[in-house]
C-alpha cells in the first residue's frame, strides 16, 4: 500500500496498488496518476493549511427562495463573528441556482434582514470584490469550464441514462435491500456506444466517478471526525442534462475559487460535504475547514418551523424586536463565553467568539428569553435614543399628533420599564391614557378598597381638585405632587397603602401601573400639551373628575355589618 499526499498538504490517500485504468488528477503533489476503479480507499482529511494562503475568509450562501429563517440568520452571524474576530473576510454569495424558485424580491428582504442586523459583508451583491460575481445564476461558465476539466481527466463521464432507467434501477436497489446509488452503467461503457447515443441527440448528463469501495474522513472543527463508506454513494450527477450545474458542484467551485477558508454551515449541510470532498480533490483544490452548526430546534425538540410562530429575521423586526437583541440571542443559540454573563453588543462578541465554544448540541429556541432580552437592550440604550424610537412608535401608531418634547421624555422615563419590546410601548401608553374606573370598581380585586370608606377619599379628592390646589401641586411637577400629596395624607389621617392604593384607583381608573404620581403628572401634562390624539381613547383630569362624580356609591359592595347575637347568647 502507498501513500500520496494531494493539492492540499492535509489530505492523504492511501490506495492498493490496484491501479487501472488511470487518469490523472490536477494538482498532485507528486504528480502521480490514480486509479479509477480502487478495491479499497481511505481520505482522511483535517485541517492543516487554507486555500487562502493565511487569510481567513468565510462566506454566508443563502438561498433567495423565501424570508431569511433565524437559522439562516445564526449561520450568518458565527460566520461573521469568526471572521471579524480573526481580521479575515465575510462574504456574501447568493445561491439562486433554482431559477423556478429563486427570485430578487426575496433576495433583496434577505440583504436587508443582514443589514438590519448589522451584518455587513466585505465582498458580494452591492459591494463587489476580487472574486465575483457573487451570484451562482452569473457564473454559469466557471462551472462549465471546470466539469469540461473533469471530463476531460475521466474524473466524470457522460450518462445516457433516462429518468425510467434510474427509477427502475432504485426500485431494483430497494427489492434487494441495496443503496439507492448509481449502477455506473455509463462509467465503462465503450466508446462506441458513447458515440452512438451522441449521434442520436440523446440527453446526458456528467456524473462523477466515485470509488467503489473506501471511507472518506473530514475532521469538522465542531463534532470532531466524520466518516462515510464511499459504497453507499454511487456515481452522482454533476451538471443536468440541460447544462445547469448541480448544487453541490456550484458550492465547492465558488468556495474554491473565492478561497474560502471556513465553511461554518447547518449540520444539515454534513451529508453534502462527502461529494464536496471528492471534488475538491478531484480538481485540485485544497479544501477548507469545515464547522458544522447545530439546528435551531423548538421547545418540543423539532426543527424550528412556521407552525411554532414567527421564525423569519423580518417577522421579529415588525414586531418590535431590536437588531442587537436579536444579534446577541441568536449568538447564544449554541455559543457561549465560559461564563454566566448573557448580555453582550456585537463588539463584545466579535472579542469574545471562538469556533471551540460553537456547542454540537442541538439548541432551544425560547421566545420568552428573547423578549426578556429585546427588554434588556431596549432600557440600555441611551435615553435620546430609545426616546426617539418611542416617539416615532407612537406618531406612527396615531396615538401622538405631533411631538411634545416634555411629555415624550416624560412617558418614556415612565413606561420604560415595563416594554420589552418597541410595539409595546403603543399599549403601554395607551394603557395609561385610559380610565376603566366602573370595571375596577366592581372587581372583586378592588373590593377591598371600595370598603375602606373609598367615597371618602373621593370626595376629599374632588374637592381638592376644584378648588385648584391638585391642578397647583401637578403644574409644579414630581415636587408639588409629593407635597401636595403629604398634607392630603394628614387631612384624612391616612398614609402607605391605605392612602396611595385609593388614589391610585380614583385617579388612574386601575389598582396597577407605574410609579403613581408620575403616572398623575403624566396624565396631567397630556390634557394640556394637546399633542394625544382624539383617537388614542384618553379621557383628561377634568374628565376623570366628572365621571368620580357621578359615580354611585351605594350601589358598589360596602362593608358588611356583623349579626346581632341575641342577648346573653354569645356571638
Amino acid at each position: 500500500m502507498s501513500s500520496l499526499a494531494m493539492g492540499s498538504p492535509w489530505v492523504r490517500i492511501m490506495v492498493l496498488q490496484e491501479l487501472r485504468p488511470p487518469f490523472c488528477l490536477p494538482g498532485l503533489a507528486l504528480k502521480t496518476c490514480l486509479s479509477i476503479r480502487r478495491r479499497n480507499l481511505s481520505v482522511s482529511a483535517s485541517a492543516v493549511t487554507d486555500p487562502s494562503g493565511g487569510e481567513v475568509r468565510v462566506r454566508f450562501a443563502p438561498s433567495p427562495t423565501g424570508n431569511l429563517h433565524v437559522g439562516g440568520a445564526r449561520t450568518a452571524l458565527f460566520n461573521y463573528l469568526f471572521a471579524r474576530s480573526q481580521g479575515g473576510k465575510f462574504v456574501l454569495r447568493i445561491e439562486d441556482t433554482d431559477l423556478e424558485r429563486s427570485t430578487r424580491k426575496s433576495e433583496e428582504a434577505m440583504l436587508n434582514d443582514l443589514s438590519w442586523l448589522g451584518l455587513d459583508w466585505d465582498e458580494g451583491p452591492g459591494v463587489g470584490g476580487e472574486y465575483g460575481p457573487y451570484r451562482q445564476s452569473e457564473r454559469n461558465s466557471m462551472y462549465k469550464e471546470y466539469a469540461e476539466k473533469l471530463l476531460e481527466s475521466g474524473t466524470v463521464y457522460k450518462c445516457f441514462c433516462s429518468n425510467e432507467e434510474l427509477e427502475q434501477m432504485k426500485e431494483t436497489a430497494k427489492r434487494l435491500q441495496l443503496p439507492p446509488v448509481y449502477t455506473g452503467k455509463w462509467g465503462t461503457a465503450p466508446d462506441k456506444e458513447i458515440q452512438e447515443e451522441l449521434a442520436k441527440g440523446t440527453p446526458y448528463t456528467y456524473r462523477f466517478r466515485v470509488p467503489k469501495e473506501g471511507i472518506l474522513k473530514i475532521t469538522d472543527l465542531i463534532r470532531g471526525e466524520v466518516s462515510w463508506n464511499l459504497d453507499t454513494l454511487g456515481d452522482f450527477v454533476i451538471m443536468r442534462s440541460n447544462g445547469q450545474p448541480v448544487y453541490n458542484f456550484c458550492v465547492t467551485v465558488d468556495d474554491a475559487t473565492m478561497r474560502i477558508s471556513h465553511v461554518i454551515r447547518a449540520e444539515e449541510h454534513l451529508p453534502n460535504t462527502l461529494r464536496q470532498a471528492l471534488i475538491y480533490k478531484a480538481l485540485g483544490f485544497p479544501m477548507p475547514s469545515f464547522a458544522h452548526v447545530s439546528l435551531i430546534l423548538a421547545p418540543d425538540r423539532s426543527k424550528l418551523s412556521k407552525r411554532h410562530g414567527a421564525t423569519s429575521v423580518g417577522q421579529f423586526r415588525d414586531m418590535g424586536y431590536l437588531p442587537q437583541a436579536m444579534v446577541n440571542y441568536l449568538a447564544l443559540l449554541g455559543w457561549g463565553d465560559g461564563t454566566e454573563n448573557e448580555f453582550f453588543t456585537i463588539n463584545q462578541l466579535v472579542e469574545k467568539f471562538s469556533i471551540s465554544r460553537v456547542n454540537k448540541s442541538g439548541a432551544i429556541f425560547d421566545g420568552t428569553k428573547l423578549r426578556w432580552m429585546n427588554g434588556q437592550h431596549l432600557r440600555s440604550l441611551p435615553p435620546e435614543e430609545l426616546i426617539s424610537i418611542f416617539r416615532d412608535r407612537w406618531k406612527s401608531t396615531g396615538i401622538l399628533l405631533e411631538y411634545d418634547g416634555a411629555f415624550v421624555k416624560g412617558a418614556t422615563e415612565l413606561l420604560k420599564d415595563a416594554i420589552e419590546l418597541v410595539s409595546d410601548a403603543e399599549k403601554a401608553l395607551q394603557n395609561l391614557l385610559s380610565y376603566p374606573l366602573h370595571s375596577t370598581l366592581v372587581s372583586d380585586e378592588c373590593k377591598p378598597v371600595v370598603q375602606d370608606k373609598l367615597s371618602e377619599v373621593a370626595a376629599s379628592l374632588i374637592s381638592a381638585y376644584e378648588s385648584g390646589e391638585l391642578r397647583q401641586a401637578l403644574e409644579e411637577g414630581h415636587a408639588g405632587w409629593q407635597k401636595w400629596v403629604k398634607s392630603f395624607g394628614k387631612s384624612l389621617k391616612r398614609k402607605g397603602k391605605s392612602l396611595f392604593m385609593p388614589i391610585r384607583v380614583l385617579l388612574t381608573g386601575k389598582l396597577h401601573g407605574p410609579d403613581m404620581g408620575g403616572s398623575i403628572i403624566l396624565i396631567h401634562k397630556a390634557g394640556t400639551c394637546g399633542a394625544i390624539s382624539p383617537q388614542a381613547g384618553f379621557i383628561t383630569l377634568d374628565e376623570r373628575f366628572k365621571m368620580l362624580k357621578e359615580v354611585d356609591w351605594e350601589s358598589l359592595p360596602q362593608v358588611e355589618e356583623p349579626l346581632q347575637s341575641p342577648a346573653g347568647v354569645p356571638s
